[in-house]
């Protein structure tokens, strides 16, 4: 169980949350919503322990398992099967026994082989009293339900996709057991339709706590029972004891009240005064006007508070500059990690203004393409072509391109140098970094703020070609609304990778490429159901 008092967050100088105490029980099954930036990464992170409120205790009794939007915190000489079972400690227990195996076969002399069996012994002690061997079957099972094939089992961390990398981190929090508390944020990111399904299942056996932060609607709706919705206006929590839908039902139903309820008393008032105007002008009715004038303002003084319109980001994309009439292509691309061939002989052509879809099973290599293409990698074979007046814009999955330690407008500087600092800060407040939030380090900012920044970059670009790698993943429903009307009007040519429909039918494709086999064919509405697999 977790428990929080009077607990205060803050980002920098700026104040997310006063005042919260909640607590996460066994069987709740929380999802914690609210805009990009109104906290919830910050307070999750806070009731994992993995950060210090400014106020406030947050409490622990039993074990906490955290699945952070960043699946880059592993050691990425890790093997995936060690990374999962580093979650009971049996990765060390594992690498003993390996240790003690081959100090057996390797001993010369008799002591020397008694030390080793010694160390076997103990090792294997350790090892059974973790689970053993049917802990090991269990990471596969549940690495398997998560969708990462067998071979990736004895890959390093390193060697994998982004979304492989997620799905190792979502493994590795659900073998840590079902009797603690699940904080998952995000957990649907780079997940097909068959692993969606699994993990839905899988959250909906859970016995344990569980706080998810998701804009997956769909698994909200099948999974929590509470819904904690932070209200930026307010720096604080709605705490909703329903599940998904009856909360956005009642939600909905509040709102169109409480706007009738204002807009009643507002006519009511604007009565009142202007009746009071025309008698306050008589002395014989001049102290019933004032009191009419009193209870207009009463009326108005006693109605809840309007609800602050949220700010949205106006999101755009740059305005081409000039080019020939294949800016990018490549010649017979490869690439390998770990002995495992990801991509080989891919062949393309970027046309100007031409429009791209990339699909494949997570580790066909869609990711590594991108990368590959915008040079932040380089290929074991072939080449990447650059025709004429190309300017490459890239927006990176896990958010790469970004400096954590510099500040958001550092971060903006580096990418658009001909901006000075009146202007970038202009861009950072179209795109809702206002005030001091500029002044944040990169580090602190959520996935969805981490993707407002990437796109700000942007902007200012010149960019004809763009590499945009899932570009709605962590947004609010607002925002990804917002990206994809810029993607839609876009000008020049736009390579994706994406497992939203949504984003496809912006793109709206005229090309589509297949990956392992690296097939390169016009759109057609057959391939759509791959999208959701892919």
């Amino acid at each position: 169980m977790i428990t929080a008092r009077d607990v205060e967050l803050r980002a920098g100088a700026r104040l997310l949350l006063s005042g919260i105490s909640c607590t996460v029980s066994p069987g709740d099954r929380i999802g914690l919503v609210g805009r990009n930036g109104a906290g919830k990464t910050t307070l999750l992170t806070s009731l994992a322990g993995h950060s210090r409120p400014a106020a406030g205790t947050i409490t622990h009794t039993g074990p906490v398992g955290f699945l952070a939007q960043d699946s880059r915190a592993a050691d990425p000489s890790l093997t995936v099967t060690d990374r999962i079972l580093s979650a009971r400690g049996l990765d060390t227990a594992l690498r003993a026994l390996r240790e003690a195996e081959a100090a057996m076969a390797d001993a010369a002399r008799p002591a020397a082989l008694e030390r080793a069996m010694n160390a076997y012994a103990r090792a294997e002690a350790a090892f059974q009293a973790g689970g053993g061997y049917a802990a090991e079957a269990e990471a596969a099972r549940l690495a398997a339900g998560v969708g990462l094939p067998e071979r990736v089992m004895t890959e390093p961390v390193g060697a994998l996709s982004g979304g492989q990398k997620r799905r190792v981190e979502l493994a590795r929090i659900l073998f840590a057991g079902t009797d603690g508390t699940l904080l998952l944020d995000e957990p649907t990111n780079h997940l097909d339709a068959d692993a969606l399904a699994w993990l839905r299942a899988s959250l909906q056996g859970h016995q344990g706590g569980l706080v998810v932060v998701s804009h997956d609607t769909a698994l909200l709706a099948d999974v929590v029972n509470r819904v904690f919705h932070l209200d930026p206006g307010r720096a604080t929590i709605d705490i909703h004891n329903t599940g998904w839908t009856t909360y956005t039902t009642r939600r909905e139903t509040e709102e169109r009240r409480r706007t009738r309820e204002r807009a009643g008393a507002e006519r009511k008032a604007a009565a009142l005064h202007a009746q009071a105007d025309r008698m306050k002008a008589r002395s014989a009715t001049a102290t019933v006007a004032r009191s009419m004038a009193r209870r207009a303002d009463r009326m108005l003084a006693e109605l809840e508070p309007a609800r602050r319109t949220e700010r949205t980001a106006r999101i755009r994309l740059p305005e081409p500059a000039p080019c020939g009439r294949t800016p990018l292509g490549a010649i017979s691309l490869a690439k390998s990690y770990g002995g495992h061939r990801v991509l080989d002989g891919v062949d393309l052509a970027v046309d100007r203004g031409s429009r791209i879809v990339v699909l494949g099973l997570n580790g066909a290599g869609k990711t590594t393409l991108l990368r590959i293409l915008a040079g932040a990698e380089r290929p074991d074979g072939g080449r990447v072509v650059h025709g004429h007046g190309l300017r490459l814009g890239y927006f990176a999955q896990e958010h790469d391109t970004l400096d954590t330690g510099r500040t958001v407008l550092q971060n903006l500087r580096a990418a658009a140098p001909h901006l000075d600092t009146g202007e970038a800060r202009r861009v950072l407040g179209a795109f809702l970094f206002a005030g001091d939030d500029a002044d944040k380090p990169a580090g602190v900012l959520s996935g969805g703020e981490r993707t407002r920044l990437a796109l700000a970059g942007l902007v200012h670009s010149g960019a004809n070609v763009l590499l945009l790698d899932e570009p709605t993943n962590n947004l609010d429903t607002v925002s990804r609304d917002e990206v994809l009307a810029a993607v839609g009007t876009y000008p020049g040519a736009i390579m994706m990778v994406t497992h939203d429909e949504g984003a496809l039918d912006a793109l709206r494709p005229d090309r589509v490429l297949l990956l392992p086999d690296a097939d390169d064919d016009l759109w057609s509405d057959d391939y759509r159901g791959l999208v959701a697999l892919a």
